[in-house]
């Protein structure tokens, strides 16, 4: 595939990061039970509504619509935008993005960035551009507070330190923002990150900035969905508000809205709705307001025959919840803004060396797409991106030549016969160190099972029964 991107970035080890989580048991065990959690939740807001797939039909058709069709769209909000008052800015790049953030900020005199959730801006490395220039940035979701002081990527879309226990975040607050190190009560932690970030939505020289959850073309509205007001701060308390928009989160109309309401926090969260829903479409008497549509990718991941299905993705977090080998290798093993079964498509596009692992790390069971609210077919997503990785020869040297070794085995039934009868017999006799070696990854967790007194051929030739 000529328009995969084949980075030249130091290839992630998602099995030795996910071992640095793996090794905290209980941190594993609280994770596991927690998105789980979530996932349950998820399951009876669903099944209590005998629409749900009739919704679900309805999303994925209206996000197809919309992609097939982006540039009208892009145009349509663009104009309905401007004619509100609001300006456009158009960014290819992360680096453009982060430019016309840092122009907007300098060029009216403004030092600090108070801003609500947005994996746009992660994704984008805007702190890292921004801050050594002199702007200081601060996060106004709990979650993403805590990643921040943590100099640490969000680990998860909804809940960005799902992976901390209370005591780490008491641990971290007494650290950073001067607490009780010992208090991990939830209320006086939530208290006390919002007296430490509430002062910077009123000071001078101040900007706000929001993410988007959706984008309305018919009316060129922004809808931010929060649980926690912050973003309704960031966007009204401040003389500038910018808002960082993903191309990709177009929708047509304001009636089609309600379709991915309706689902957004039933899949993320297990909840009826978010507590705000918030539209912005117009500045304040005597503020700004800036839209950043931002490409970085997209339009090549649109013109991936195979992979543009991954642009209908509302950022639930759904698939993360579900999947068995994320809840317990945990969202910072994935090495990027994007973790679980969408990061595993979502993150080989922007580079596909560095994180040609992650679509190896998936049991391929397909509970990801099953409880997608807009039925992306991630599993075979990731399925064609392992194919994907092979044919571009960036499977490390050792799992090709095991895996052309298993497809020789497996193509001759004499070889393979010969082989599992051989080694039943090795495996009684051989040492612990001569089976639990550095190349046995398998191991390293788990026991062999025990070797059988036969194979099931040598059972079945002993006891079938010829047909007369």
């Amino acid at each position: 595939m000529s328009d995969v991107v084949k980075g030249k970035s130091k290839r992630l080890d998602h099995a030795k990061a996910a071992g640095a989580f793996i090794a905290k048991e209980d941190h594993v065990a609280f994770h596991d039970k927690r998105l789980w959690d979530l996932r349950s939740k998820r399951d009876a807001q669903a099944h209590g509504m005998p629409e749900w797939e009739t919704l679900r039909d309805l999303a994925s058709g209206i996000k197809e619509h919309t992609l097939s069709n982006l540039a009208d769209y892009l145009d349509q909000f663009i104009t309905q935008a401007e004619s509100h008052g609001v300006i456009v800015h158009y960014a290819s790049t992360a680096e453009e993005h982060n430019k016309i953030v840092y122009k907007l900020m300098s060029e009216r005199g403004l030092t600090t960035l108070v801003k609500s959730k947005s994996m746009l801006t992660d994704e984008c490395k805007m702190r890292e551009y921004i801050e050594p220039r002199g702007i200081t940035v601060m996060e106004t979701d709990l979650g993403e507070r805590i990643q921040q002081l943590d100099n640490q990527d969000p680990s998860h879309m909804v809940v960005p330190a799902v992976h901390k226990l209370r005591a780490d975040v008491a641990e971290l607050f007494g650290r950073t923002i001067g607490t009780d190190p010992k208090n991990s009560d939830i209320h006086y932690l939530a208290e006390s990150q919002r007296m430490n970030t509430r002062p910077y939505f009123v000071r001078e020289k101040t900007a706000g900035m929001t993410g988007c959850n959706f984008a309305v073309a018919e009316t060129g509205t922004v809808v931010v969905c929060t649980n926690e007001g912050n973003a309704d701060l960031s966007a009204n308390v401040p003389p500038l508000h910018i808002a960082s928009i993903g191309i990709e989160k177009l929708i047509p109309r304001i009636s089609d809205l309600g379709v991915f309401i309706r689902m957004l926090s039933r899949s993320a969260l297990g909840s009826p709705i978010t507590q705000y829903t918030s539209h912005f479409r117009a500045p304040r008497p005597g503020s700004e307001m800036h839209y950043i549509l931002v490409d970085h990718g997209r339009s090549e991941r649109l013109a991936m025959e195979d992979f543009w299905y991954s642009l209908k993705c509302i950022r639930c977090g759904a698939c993360m919840n579900t999947c068995p080998v994320y809840r317990r290798s945990g969202g910072l093993s994935y090495g990027f803004t994007y973790s679980g079964p969408i990061g595993a498509i979502i993150n080989p596009t922007y580079d596909m060396k560095r994180f040609s692992s992650l679509p190896f790390a998936s049991t391929l069971n397909g509970s990801c797409t099953n409880v997608c609210p807009t039925k992306v077919n991630i599993h075979e997503q990731i399925y064609k991106w392992r194919e994907v990785i092979a044919a571009n020869h960036e499977v490390p040297f050792v799992k090709q030549e095991v895996l052309k070794m298993a497809g020789r085995l497996l193509a001759s039934p004499t070889l393979y016969r010969g082989t599992v009868a051989s080694l039943g017999g090795a495996l009684k006799r051989l040492p612990n160190f001569v089976l639990y070696n550095p190349l046995n990854i398998w191991g390293r967790q788990r026991d062999l099972p025990e070797t059988p007194a036969e194979t099931f051929h040598e059972w079945y030739k002993k006891n079938r029964k010829v047909a007369k």
